[in-house]
């Protein structure tokens, strides 16, 4: 005990007073003791009681002394009741929610909340020793799936209680494929030595400018004037890509014994609840429909509806109390990307591929590595999957590293608490840390490692709008500051969400999980299965018909979605400014590539000739997660291409394998 006294003596003993009095000295000893606490820690929250109480009443004296004890018992037992209490309102809702087991464990990570946070041995807590191992949690006896030794032994994406947290360096099978889309190309070789200069040229398609709007100013008029304009917008297309005369159109809300086409949005005759087909109505702009809405009669055809979905439908409102749908009308898809040749030629040269040179020939191809966010789990602060994943890049000499956030997370209970320590480094003082320092050490150190191994590569960076960096919280969102992040000249930040160009091929990314929340909302009527029976394929082209990363309008409420580890257990949701939803639009060409994050299984498929791909968070909340890398070929012009002179499709999907690995 004489070195705790000593260190007690000199963080609390004021001069010329060199020893606190022994009982002073004793409570303090006693409640380092029973909350497990260093004496330095013990000052931080003496200084925080001190600021609550008033100088004058928190003189250094026995009295004042146990009232802080019993002040910090009566936090650490409200802090108990309320995570009690949260433990029990979701085990109830576990048992209400439908789980997907077919592969093992919770698919959505819906069940993660049930747990109270154990805190990993890592910086981020100071009450265990660097050296000790994490406890293993209780068995929730509520659950009755599996034992805690069950949990221990099971993998890190097989966590069916919810209840386990796994380290990760004890994950099992890590640098697994589970989903390999175009198997019969090679993976990327990499080359003896890093190439000397980049081999992508990157291009933004989107202009950042727009992004840097005002958030939080939205009007009600500009909103209304832009969900309007969306719909003429539509009918425009849908008039003429079949050829229909103005007459062909009409108001759905008006009664009439002829049929007509109206073009509209589908909304819910309620506010609250969920979409289905008896309350579905559809929602006309004012030129067509003075904005009126009309219920849909949608019994005779099969297709999937969702809250904001243009549509263009026939039938007839004989009665004028519902419109009756005998047919969906198609809406044109966008033109595929397509370059001109010399372009493909002049790429295929920066590639180090002459025209009469094999194409297929692994070490050519371009790496591209793709990975989203969180990039550690919930009860650490370590980032470890993103320091392994920068290893692969290295050792796989990446041409690309894409980074979707979030980063630092809202939703991370630690952070979210704000009770963590940071890597020592001499450039910041322990009382005088900020994010922005939190930010450089643990995401942008291994950053600047990876660019000093590899300084052909490009990173580039996506926000969220969970991201506790970004000052501009809405959807869409602009970029991250990256000046004062400390990250290397090879990263590039870009809004979210953006369409840029790698080299020929566009890709199109947004970091807002639409795919999550379409499988909340969607409807299908007239075929359980729709017209897609794969739910994964059939997500993505309602993104691809829509020609918008967020068609679903309104988003899900908040608290409807998963429910996160902080206190409070409430998800960000989307926190949208209608004003500027065209910055979400697809405006020229469909993308080659649709990089889309989400809860969802991760996949890799191609849909409607577009790319998709769903990396999966890299880390899961108790445990390892996924990221996808792209193995992309040139593109080879055939004679008759070359002959035609006319502009070529990049045919990406041909070209390209994917696959999905664990990390």
């Amino acid at each position: 005990m004489s070195a705790i006294t000593d260190e007690l003596n000199d963080i609390f003993a004021i001069p010329p007073v060199n020893e606190l009095p022994p009982d002073v000295s004793g409570e303090l000893q006693s409640i380092c003791r029973l909350h497990s606490i260093s004496p330095k820690e013990l000052s931080y929250k003496w200084e925080s009681y001190s600021m609550k109480m008033g100088s004058e009443q928190t003189k250094l004296d026995l009295t004042t002394v146990r009232l802080f004890k019993r002040d910090l018992q009566e936090l650490v037992e409200r802090e108990a009741r309320s995570k009690s209490h949260m433990r029990s309102a979701d085990r109830r809702a576990a048992f209400a929610t439908p789980r997907n087991t077919s592969k093992g464990g919770d698919t959505f990570g819906m069940l993660d909340s049930i747990t109270p946070i154990q805190r990993s041995t890592g910086g981020s807590n100071k009450r265990k020793a660097p050296d000790e191992t994490p406890s293993v949690p209780k068995f929730n006896k509520a659950d009755g799936m599996s034992s805690p030794s069950d949990g221990r032994s099971l993998p890190s994406h097989v966590d069916q209680s919810g209840n386990q947290s796994i380290a990760f360096g004890e994950r099992q099978n890590p640098s697994q494929i589970i989903e390999t889309l175009n198997g019969h190309l090679d993976v990327h070789e990499p080359p003896v030595a890093p190439h000397p200069e980049s081999r992508v040229k990157l291009t933004a398609n989107t202009d950042l400018k727009k992004f840097r709007y005002r958030p939080m100013a939205m009007h009600l008029s500009e909103a209304s004037e832009v969900l309007d304009d969306r719909i003429d917008e539509f009918q425009a297309l849908v008039q003429a890509h079949h050829n229909l005369d103005d007459s062909a159109f009409g108001n759905a809300a008006a009664q009439g014994t002829n049929q007509i086409i109206a073009v509209g949005r589908i909304a819910s005759d309620s506010a609250e609840g969920k979409l289905n087909a008896a309350s579905m109505v559809l929602e006309m702009s004012r030129r067509t429909g003075a904005g009126l809405r009309v219920p849909l009669r949608v019994e005779s055809i099969a297709y999937e509806f969702f809250p904001g979905q243009i549509v263009a439908v026939r039938g007839i409102n004989a009665s004028g109390d519902y419109f009756s749908v005998d047919e969906v009308l198609s809406i044109p898809l966008l033109n595929l990307a397509a370059s001109q040749q010399c372009t493909i030629d002049a790429l295929n040269e920066r590639l180090g591929i002459e025209e009469d040179e094999d194409h297929s020939v692994p070490s050519k191809a371009l790496n591209v590595i793709t990975a989203s966010g969180p990039y550690t789990a919930d009860d650490n602060l370590t980032f470890e999957p993103l320091n392994v994943l920068c290893q692969k890049a290295e050792e796989t000499c990446a041409d690309m590293l894409i980074l979707i956030g979030p980063f630092l997370d809202t939703e991370h209970p630690v952070l979210a608490a704000g009770d963590f320590d940071l890597p020592d480094d001499p450039s910041i003082e322990p009382d005088r840390a900020t994010l922005v320092d939190a930010f450089r050490l643990l995401i942008a150190k291994p950053l600047q490692a990876l660019a000093q191994a590899i300084p052909s590569i490009t990173i580039v960076c996506i926000p969220s709008t969970r991201d506790v960096m970004n000052k501009h919280v809405s959807w869409p969102q602009d970029n991250l500051p990256g000046k004062k992040l400390g990250l290397p000249k090879q990263a590039k930040m870009v809004s979210n969400p953006v369409t840029v160009s790698i080299n020929e091929i566009v890709v199109a990314i947004s970091a807002q999980d639409v795919l999550y929340e379409l499988r909340r909302e969607e409807v299908v009527v007239g075929n359980k299965h729709g017209r897609e029976g794969n739910l994964l394929a059939r997500l993505p082209r309602h993104l691809i018909e829509q020609r918008h990363f967020f068609p679903l309008y309104p988003p899900v409420d908040r608290t409807l979605l998963p429910k996160t580890g902080t206190e409070e257990g409430v998800a960000v949701g989307v926190p949208m400014d209608v004003s500027y939803l065209k910055l979400g639009e697809w405006l020229e060409a469909r993308p080659d590539v649709l990089i889309q994050p989400s809860a969802l299984p991760q996949f890799a498929k191609v849909v409607e000739n577009v790319l998709v791909v769903n990396p999966g968070p890299l880390s899961k909340r108790k445990g390892a997660g996924t990221f996808a890398q792209m193995t992309i070929y040139p593109r080879r012009l055939t004679e008759q291409e070359r002959s035609e002179g006319k502009l070529v499709a990049h045919k990406l999907f041909e070209r390209t394998r994917v696959d999905v690995v664990r990390i």
